[in-house]
């Protein structure tokens, strides 16, 4: 059978770039007849961090390659409307990089023929371009199983009842949903699909879900199988669960940027020597950034708490501005007065190398011993599940999804003990509430404590996760059967 080739059109964002490049390198693993070709768009968004990690990719993994393309000029004043914008102006550079391909595919017998396109859950209307090539589309969702079901759940409830579901926004109501086991609070839901302004911008998105021949979702079946048994009704596309997607399954490390490659061995250094299960890992996601007065706070009630941490610290944007945070230049200017003198070997502050004070974005899996975390949808597995040696002390919901995902792991779940889960922070608005130091350190007690009721199951599905992965696991069946779905695709390709 002809090989056949993929082209994946990722997000334009550190976090669903990467786990993109992971689900690829999981595909190419597996079956030697795939090849994957990334249609890369640039934003603001989309660092350095993410040209290093393309030549990492490239240079350990063949059959893989990246086309930039090119730059498009957006309105810069609508910053809500960022992505769908990009996207939608990229449409007719996809279609020409794609006619390459299958022009290049027809013209020798040994290249690979399109199969079909893997599109970002933002990038679902690129649907519109695969069918002009007549090939399937699957979308790869980053967030969790629940969470899909929740957003074809309201949109359902919008398209069929005639429910506006902008009146929830700060209502009492609770929701009876297939996807979840627990009634779910409506004003949970992320200000995607409460925002009068936002919801006629995703709706559309979320319709062409079900349009998908697949969804992928980075999850598995021992933890999400209430959410993935309910897409078995028949009125969705099949739902594959291929996760958890992490550099460590096969016990390797995390990709490192060249440049940080010191500061990681430094740190892994640190926390070999630290008891096990002792550290309080802070990290907010790739967008997750606090102003200087909730700094100050996080620090005294870590250091009230009188555990050991590693916190990856970084500063907000301009307000307005749609770009990543940033590393403070000197952190010591927004902590409390002393915070750098914390004796060495107690505490290793904001991921700072003892000795060269450089930070690290990412640390490997001994790391993981207790988690404070946003619940960013690009991370919400492998940062609660996977290793993991104390329960998840669930931090603050400030973009996107997250306050689902905090209700997931905290209540569905019961895998996170809360420290704030009401918490809404608009993106990009600087309309912030400030969590005191009294309300972090309870938490970060409650989540340490070594007799916390939550680290058996967490144990417990941290082995199933890895299981999962493995040969005859349900992850790994999973995949199995959507190659072959993806190998069997694209008979009928053309150059529209």
């Amino acid at each position: 059978m002809k090989n056949a080739e993929l082209v994946f059109i990722p997000a334009p964002i550190i976090g669903h770039f990467a786990s993109a490049v992971e689900v690829a390198k999981l595909l190419l693993e597996r079956d030697k007849r795939l090849s994957i070709t990334f249609l890369v768009m640039k934003s603001s968004l989309s660092t350095k961090i993410a040209l290093s990690y393309n030549d990492s990719v490239i240079a350990a993994c063949g059959r893989i390659r990246f086309i930039h393309l090119p730059e498009v000029e957006l309105d810069p004043n609508l910053p809500s409307r960022f992505f769908i914008s990009l996207i939608e102006a990229q449409k007719a550079h996809v279609k020409e990089e794609v006619s390459k391909l299958v022009m290049e595919s027809e013209s020798s017998p040994d290249s690979p023929r399109l199969a079909g396109f893997v599109l970002d859950m933002f990038s679902a209307s690129i649907i519109d371009v695969a069918n002009e090539f007549g090939v399937p589309s699957y979308i790869f969702f980053t967030s969790a199983a629940a969470f899909l079901g929740t957003t074809l759940y309201i949109q359902a409830l919008h398209d069929e009842q005639k429910v506006d579901p902008t009146e929830f926004k700060n209502s009492d109501v609770e929701l009876v949903m297939p996807c979840l086991a627990s009634p779910f609070p409506a004003k949970v839901l992320p200000s995607s699909l409460l925002g009068k302004d936002l919801l006629p911008l995703f709706l559309p998105l979320i319709r062409r879900f079900r349009e998908a021949k697949g969804i992928m979702v980075n999850t598995f079946y021992e933890l999400e199988s209430h959410a993935i048994n309910s897409f078995s009704d028949g009125n969705y596309p099949p739902v594959y669960p291929v996760g958890p997607l992490l550099n460590l399954i096969n016990g390797h490390e995390h990709d490192v940027v060249s440049d940080r490659k010191d500061t990681h061995r430094d740190i892994m250094q640190w926390l070999d020597q630290q008891p096990s299960s002792s550290v309080v890992y802070l990290c907010f996601g790739s967008m997750g950034s606090f102003g200087v007065e909730q700094v100050k706070e996080i620090a005294c009630g870590l250091e009230q708490s009188g555990h050991r941490f590693l916190w990856s610290l970084r500063q907000p944007p301009p307000n307005g501005k749609m770009e990543a945070p940033s590393d403070y230049v000197n952190p010591a200017e927004v902590l409390p007065e002393g915070a750098e003198e914390i004796e060495k070997g107690v505490r290793c502050l904001m991921e700072i190398d003892i000795k060269k004070k450089e930070k690290l974005k990412e640390i490997s899996e001994k790391s993981r011993k207790a988690l404070m975390k946003d619940g960013s949808s690009s991370t919400w597995l492998d940062r609660r599940v996977y290793g993991l040696g104390f329960p998840l002390l669930h931090g603050r919901s400030m973009y996107a999804e997250q306050q689902f995902n905090a209700f997931e792991v905290v209540v569905e779940l019961g895998l996170a003990v809360e420290i704030k889960m009401d918490y809404r922070r608009e993106f990009l608005i600087g309309n912030e509430i400030i969590l005191g130091a009294k309300e972090i350190e309870r938490g970060i007690r409650g989540g340490m404590e070594p007799d916390c009721h939550k680290l058996k199951r967490l144990k417990e599905l941290s082995e199933k996760s890895r299981k999962a992965m493995m040969e005859g696991g349900s992850s790994f069946s999973s995949l199995s059967r959507l190659i072959e779905d993806m190998i069997i695709a694209g008979d009928d390709v053309h150059v529209p």
